[in-house]
């Protein structure tokens, strides 16, 4: 099915429409330099697999499977989480690339989180509906427990993609910025201007945290109750990363008492049921998994697979998309986004 000068490559790019993700100049280059087979039955992805160089997606690749894919060089997974669906050892043996979309988005969620923090500073959101209903306070009335995020203590719970696009956006406002990440070692952090911190240490001298970890066995309700009650009384929580790295009755139940306000874009089970409690606190900022998933982050995902298939095409390794790392990749526990 392939030729000598354009490899096999199968495209598989679901939940993803692949019109999502690939700009029609991006495709037209992806079609120009390999071709391109788009297998719609389990069957016809088995008989492509031996000529396979790559395949775009993750569809599921046990040992068994992975064994019929001999010429396989690149797995690049454009849904954005690393799922237990693969055969990821025999991949890393067999010097397989495994590569991910996450820094497509990190931009995208960095500054959406920056935009929730300031609305939970200021109660923009919140006064917007009071005014619509009658109730805007005016001036100093409408302010009493606004707050600056410039100079601000700001915790960041979680240093990678979503961490590393965040923290120039905080720059100008000139915080101190502790950071809990144990994937890291401090003199990384220091390198960046950070103030590396123990969780505890994180959460009890941060007004603003920003939740940006992902989820392994280890994370799971990394903030529970007793780490949700070392926050100061007042403090602003952003969560924008997964919603299992928090105990969601703990935080709701520390937001109806008005000792924390949080703005959350992602839940426990979306979409989120019509009589979950968290519709009625006036302390929440709502958001409905809108953080990463704009029109240029997606489509920033198929210039990033096309750039780093020419490259390794060329014997040359990639630079664009995430390269899974052989210790972490089987620790993920994200769940699918519909």
């Amino acid at each position: 099915m392939s030729t000598p000068h354009k490899p096999l490559v199968i495209l598989r790019a679901a939940p993803h429409p692949k019109e999502r993700i690939f700009s029609p100049d991006a495709l037209a280059r992806l079609h120009d330099r390999f071709t391109v087979v788009e297998p719609d039955t389990e069957a016809a992805l088995d008989e492509a697999l031996p000529e396979a160089f790559a395949i775009i997606g993750q569809p599921d690749l046990p040992a068994e499977r992975l064994a019929k894919a001999g010429e396989l060089r690149a797995l690049l997974n454009v849904e954005g989480n690393f799922f237990p669906n693969v055969d990821y050892d025999g991949c890393f043996q067999r010097g397989i690339h495994v590569l991910g979309c996450g820094p497509a988005y990190a931009q995208a969620v960095a500054e959406y989180a920056l935009g929730l923090a300031l609305d939970l500073a200021r109660g923009i959101s919140r006064e917007d509906r009071a005014f619509r209903a009658g109730r805007e306070r005016y001036v100093s009335e409408g302010n009493t427990d606004a707050v600056l995020l410039r100079g601000a203590d700001v915790g960041l719970i979680g240093f990678g993609n979503l961490g590393r696009s965040l923290h120039p956006l905080l720059a100008p406002f000139r915080p101190t910025l502790r950071v809990y990440d144990p994937w890291l070692p401090p003199t990384v952090l220091r390198e960046q201007g950070l103030v590396p911190a123990t969780l505890d240490e994180t959460l009890a001298r941060s007004r603003f945290v920003f939740v940006l970890a992902t989820v392994t066995d280890e994370s799971r309700h990394l903030l529970g109750e007793r780490e949700l009650g070392l926050l100061p009384d007042g403090a602003r929580l952003v969560l924008v990363s997964r919603a299992p790295v928090v105990d969601f009755p703990a935080l709701l139940a520390r937001v109806a008492e008005g000792r924390l306000l949080a703005g959350i874009d992602v839940w426990p089970a979306e979409p989120v049921a019509a009589d979950d409690p968290a519709r009625g606190l006036e302390g929440l900022v709502l958001s409905a998994h809108r953080a990463g998933g704009i029109p240029e982050a997606f489509l920033s995902i198929g210039d990033m697979v096309v750039d780093d298939l020419t490259l390794l095409a060329q014997g040359l390794p990639p630079a664009r998309m995430q390269v899974a790392a052989r210790e972490l990749v089987g620790r993920y526990r994200n769940r699918p986004v519909t």
